[in-house]
């Protein structure tokens, strides 16, 4: 007699990559840094630079992928 399991036989593995550069909210939403921030930072504009500091939302195809890559829903 076989038993039916209702669990999946293998649990998805999270991209460590992906974990690094992605955060999500408590609400769901998919944040992350823009681009341009790491280096030769003194000859960019310091509004641009401070625009750069905050977190952006992901939203469409790639918060889908994301979300798969992180192990969620």
């Amino acid at each position: 007699m076989q038993r039916k399991n209702n669990m999946a036989k293998n649990k998805p593995k999270t991209r460590k990559a992906v974990s690094k550069r992605f955060k999500v909210s408590t609400k769901g939403k998919v944040l992350n840094r823009g681009q341009g921030f790491r280096h030769l930072r003194g000859k960019k504009n310091k509004s641009w630079l401070r625009s750069k500091k905050k977190l952006l939302e992901v939203s469409g195809r790639m918060k889908k992928k994301v979300m798969m890559m992180l192990g969620k829903k």
